[in-house]
């Protein structure tokens, strides 16, 4: 019999570790959705009463799984709170009652309409952690789906032996009920780092892999199979040699890991005396304790558009107002920096009359729809800024600001809520510090006047490399040309930093650059006073500020500012890091960033 071919596959590690073993592929196929029209009105009413029928069972179900959790994923009750949530929202139901009522649809197909329009809706939002969330919307339809169709969804029936779990996706409430006795690690077709399966994954402490787009197709059950949730790789039918490097490497690995997680809450100073801070991306306060525990100094950004989605009612002054506050209770003393709501018109849509765009991602959003409705800001503005009475730790950062014209508007809005607040004898922060998210290339142009209207800068590399460099990262075709290491980019980061030096205010990167371990002496030669990142990459980053000189990454800087390309930059950038930081280097250089290197020429 001829032996097959070791195969290696490269996806997203979103939690840490390596498993070997053997795999179980679990084939979980799209439900056929079958298309016929209702004509008789007594049937369509049958209709309506099915899908609610299948709706109901899915809350059920979400609400034994909630009264049934583990010790360990207590946190994630609200997450199922939210799919049931999801399962009600007036985008999901009763768009689907109406297409159902209107139209004379099937329950499936109105369903399966629904959700096709919901993703026409986020398909020009460039952020990342928003898409992970309308990936949970997709897993809650599925569900309701399968109740549909009278399919059976316990996905985890067959495996009989500790097997390595195969799979094109795995929802939350599937991953909460993994039977961690029989499943050693999971892979996955598709997936995201700051999916809620990425961060369930890292909480069970299990090894993971998502992103993969073929694992299902070149995996069959049985295969012996390593899995390196750090670094991203997949290998398939490992021969002996390969085996024998990733045992040993799974026993080093374990323990340089174990050591970085046991100085992770230590202070972040360089080996010259340098300290940088470093901070949490979040966006629940389900992730407090998870962003503590990783060491996070300050949450540097939370996301305050989550309580925006996926839900009936447009939320209250006061349901912001507590969220605030327990998040600011719960991170005291600590700086805890709230941006305002950063989403298209799509979003208010359920509530408010909103236009037709052409083009979403250059139109109504962030601050942009804020200032169309400003009612929505005030009401948020009100509740961060009594939050911020308590503790004094709170502050309110508005995104994609592209001037002063703009950001002067803004800060008019934040000193009348102020004054509405006084004449109704609220506590309220009068002192609180304003900041602005750089992330348009407009606002590097000025970063020099705008800073001299600011408390501080957080540089939004996400938004900020798709607009210089005119890319979709979401689009297959153009993909390659989103760089990081771009010296475009760079430059325009090192001039935000100067012009923020030179007005006397820190000035932080919360993009996703910042939790990339390997962009650490980039960054602090750069200049840049915080860094804030999704919980998982803090205790590497940190251990790597540890380790570094800021005269070295200063000159390296220098250095690389004068490269022409990213493939140029990303090339010494190896050697530089192979050098500073060889057991990283070592450990994790198949995971390093390849900036430039898609680039043909």
């Amino acid at each position: 019999m001829t032996k097959q071919k070791e195969i290696r596959l490269r996806g997203i590690g979103v939690s840490q570790g390596i498993a070997i073993g053997k795999a179980f592929v679990v084939e979980k196929g799209r439900v056929s959705i079958p298309y016929y029209t209702l004509w008789d009105e007594g049937v369509i009413e049958e209709e309506c009463r099915r899908f609610e029928r299948a709706v109901r069972q899915v809350e059920d179900e979400f609400l034994r799984l909630k009264d049934s959790l583990r010790e360990d994923l207590r946190d994630y009750a609200s997450l199922l709170e939210v799919h049931r949530m999801i399962l009600r929202d007036r985008l999901i139901y009763d768009e689907t009652i109406r297409l159902i009522r209107e139209k004379g649809l099937n329950a499936m197909w109105a369903l399966s309409v629904t959700l096709d329009r919901v993703h026409r809706v986020f398909q020009s939002v460039d952020d990342s952690c928003i898409l992970d969330r309308l990936s949970d919307v997709g897993a809650v339809v599925d569900r309701v789906m399968r109740k549909l169709s009278g399919d059976r969804d316990d996905i985890f029936s067959g495996i009989s032996e500790r097997s390595i779990l195969v799979t094109h996706d795995l929802s939350p409430a599937d991953a909460i009920q993994l039977p961690l006795e029989k499943v050693m690690a999971f892979v996955l077709d598709i997936g995201g780092r700051t999916s809620h399966t990425a961060i369930m994954a890292r909480s069970l402490d299990i090894p993971a892999v998502l992103a993969t787009e073929r694992a299902t197709r070149e995996i069959q059950t049985g295969d012996l199979i390593i899995v390196d949730g750090t670094s991203g790789d997949v290998i398939i039918r490992p021969g002996e040699h390969k085996i024998r490097h990733y045992v040993e490497l799974q026993f080093r690995l374990e323990n340089y890991i174990r050591e970085i997680a046991r100085k992770a809450s230590a202070p972040a100073i360089t080996a010259d005396g340098y300290r940088i801070g470093v901070d949490a991306n979040i966006e629940m306060l389900e992730d407090v304790v998870f962003a503590k525990d990783s060491g996070a100094e300050g949450i540097g950004l939370f996301r305050s558009e989550f309580a925006f989605m996926n839900r009936e009612k447009f939320p209250t002054e006061e349901e912001l107002y507590q969220d605030y506050r327990q998040l600011a209770e719960l991170m005291a003393p600590h700086a805890v920096t709230i941006r305002t709501l950063d989403v298209g018109s799509e979003k208010l849509s359920p509530w408010f009359s909103v236009p037709d765009e052409p083009n979403p991602a250059l139109g109504l959003r962030s601050v942009r729809l804020c200032m169309r409705y400003p009612q929505v800001l005030k009401m948020q503005l009100r509740a961060i800024l009594r939050a911020g009475a308590g503790y004094g730790n709170v502050r309110v950062m508005f995104p994609m600001v592209s001037g002063v014209g703009e950001l002067r508007i803004l800060k008019k809005m934040v000193h009348e809520t102020m004054a509405e607040l006084s004449r109704e004898g609220f506590d309220f922060d009068d002192k609180i510090k304003i900041g602005i998210m750089i992330e348009v290339p407009s606002a590097v142009a000025v970063a020099d006047l705008l800073a001299g209207e600011v408390d501080f800068f957080s540089i939004g590399t996400n938004d900020l490399i798709q607009y210089t460099l005119a890319v979709d990262r979401q689009n297959e075709y153009v993909a390659y040309l989103y760089e990081s290491l771009h010296p475009g980019l760079l430059r325009m980061i090192k001039s935000t930093v100067d012009a923020a030096r030179e007005a006397g205010i820190p000035v932080s990167l919360c993009g996703e650059m910042a939790g990339e371990p390997f962009y650490v002496p980039i960054l602090l030669g750069l200049g840049l006073d915080c860094l804030s990142m999704n919980p998982q990459s803090i205790p590497r980053v940190k251990n790597l500020i540890r380790m570094a000189r800021m005269s070295d990454c200063y000159a390296f800087v220098e250095e690389i500012l004068k490269k022409k390309t990213a493939r140029e930059i990303n090339s010494r950038l190896q050697e530089f890091v192979a050098n500073l930081f060889p057991d990283e280097y070592y450990f994790f250089r198949s995971g390093f960033p390849d900036d430039g290197l898609r680039l043909t020429t």
